[in-house]
């Protein structure tokens, strides 16, 4: 059974094409709506953005492809245990709105841009403030590497080229067009094609869905079958895969709601109302992503049993259906697009995330602090350009590399400055200095842990099934709360408004 998709004719690539120059078209239309040559203007879009393109730009950036491949796969690997992601999805809004509401206004009243001009207001400490915008940086651009890796790996096998250029071609192309039309628009343009990406992801499930139950059954004929099959793939979780299951929910969670793209467009909502509707019909996304990926894992793992790479499931079942009809190809080519949307809408708004921390966090306050606005928007699109050109290097050159270990990481990462944000946004007393011990304190406890794995040959990605995120999490809380309570006189509290 082949896990390739049949080359797309001419016409399909058309298509293709046509929705990745609109992407650009967009990205001029962002540069014209431009208001000033500022660094809100450019990464915030000013004064905000509306309902419709606030609930669009961050369904499209909280689902990537890894939605639709990764827990496709994971589903076909472990069984209805992954109906954990649909909760852990849905733990990302919980923890929204712990966060959101206060930060909102306290954005709109200081004119934040990045996340860490909240830290660098609440705390007052140049030296927190540096940790908590390098350890985000640091959090995410594997994320982005992978991103544009997936980009080379989608377009890899869809012509009869050699795969080696095909792969090279797509990297380049894709990441370029990304640049392009951010470099053009920022913010603006990112979360005009959000509006594209996400509702062609939102299709883009509807049309897997129909399909499968289509060329297959319905999930209840697939359950049958995997419960006489696999009946451990049906069976309730045992006490090491309940811990596990809580802890996917808080790590993702808490490190969802943390992303600095997701907390950047908390700042971008033009209104609280904005705000709160948007966030209360993300509660329900989950819906219709994680749970049509968990029904397409099922029934994959009931029809098309002992696959060698389960992460090449969607393909397959792309490929059957790519020989089934004309309607099939087209259906798979609409399927691809949304595929490509979840890959670049990530990418991009990582990327501008990640521009606008080395332009105001580090260029800003250590390189030029008298720069103008109008020069660091420059510098802001130069970091776009370099470091995009430094990962696509590195995605075509090491095009073999397996997940980097660092992005697994990345909410174990992450969750570490839950202390500083969700504490520090509720709590006045919480001080600078044990919040800054406690990050590094929760850091060692994670790769203490990450080391002891890979020195010896027992398994402590997860000790007792809870990931090594949360271990130094709660020692990182500890720390940052004890400290605070025993500092009453050494280091007064900082206003939170």
């Amino acid at each position: 059974m082949s896990d390739q998709l049949i080359p797309f004719t001419t016409a399909e690539i058309i298509f293709i094409g046509i929705y990745l120059s609109s992407l650009i078209a967009i990205g001029f239309a962002g540069y014209r709506a431009r208001e000033e040559s500022s660094l809100r203007d450019f990464y915030l879009a000013g004064n905000g953005i509306g309902f419709v393109v606030l609930l669009l730009t961050l369904y499209s950036t909280q689902y990537s492809g890894n939605t639709l491949l990764g827990f496709t796969g994971k589903t076909y690997r472990v069984g209805f245990a992954w109906t954990v992601s649909i909760h852990f999805m849905t733990s990302i809004v919980v923890f929204y709105l712990l966060l959101a509401p206060k930060l909102f206004r306290l954005a709109k009243q200081n004119g934040f841009i990045t996340p860490t001009d909240f830290i660098e207001h609440r705390f007052r400490s140049p030296a927190l403030s540096c940790l908590v915008s390098l350890l985000m940086m640091v959090a995410i651009s594997n994320f982005l590497l992978a991103q544009l890796m997936a980009m080379g790996n989608a377009i890899e096998g869809l012509t009869t080229v050699d795969p080696e250029f095909a792969y090279s071609a797509g990297v380049i192309v894709l990441a370029l067009i990304i640049v392009v039309y951010e470099t053009l628009g920022g913010f603006r343009a990112v979360a005009w094609t959000d509006v594209i990406q996400g509702s062609v992801l939102l299709v883009g499930f509807a049309v897997l869905l129909v399909l499968v139950f289509r060329e297959f059954g319905t999930l209840a004929e697939a359950t049958k079958i995997v419960q006489l099959r696999a009946p451990t793939k049906v069976a309730p979780p045992n006490w090491i895969a309940s811990n596990e299951w809580v802890s996917y929910v808080f790590l993702v969670g808490i490190g969802g709601a943390l992303y600095p793209q997701a907390i950047q467009r908390i700042y971008a909502a033009n209104s609280a109302t904005t705000l709160r509707r948007s966030l209360l019909v993300m509660a329900f996304l989950p819906l219709t992503t994680a749970l049509i990926a968990l029904v397409v894992g099922i029934v994959g793992l009931a029809y098309i049993p002992d696959l060698a790479r389960s992460d090449t499931l969607l393909t397959v079942i792309c490929r059957q259906l790519q020989e089934s009809s004309l309607v099939g190809r087209w259906l798979v080519v609409v399927l691809f697009s949304a595929i490509l949307a979840a890959i670049m809408s990530t990418a991009d708004s990582v990327l501008l995330s990640i521009s606008s921390m080395l332009t105001k966090d580090i260029y800003a306050k250590y390189v030029k602090p008298e720069a103008t606005e109008r020069h660091l928007t420059r510098v802001g699109k130069a970091c776009s350009w370099t470091l995009i050109a430094l990962l696509a290097f590195l995605a075509i050159r090491h095009r073999d590399m397996t997940l980097i270990k660092l992005l697994d990481r990345k909410f174990d990462l992450l969750v570490q400055l839950a202390p500083a944000f969700f504490i520090g946004l509720h709590w006045p007393r919480l001080r600078a200095t044990p919040t800054l011990i406690g990050i590094c304190t929760g850091l060692a406890v994670v790769f203490g842990i990450l080391a002891i794995d890979w020195i010896s040959e027992a398994d402590y990605s997860k000790v007792a099934g809870i990931h090594p995120g949360l271990y130094g999490l709660a020692l990182n809380t500890a720390v940052a709360v004890g400290g605070s309570l025993g500092r009453k006189n050494a280091e007064p509290p900082q206003p939170l408004a």
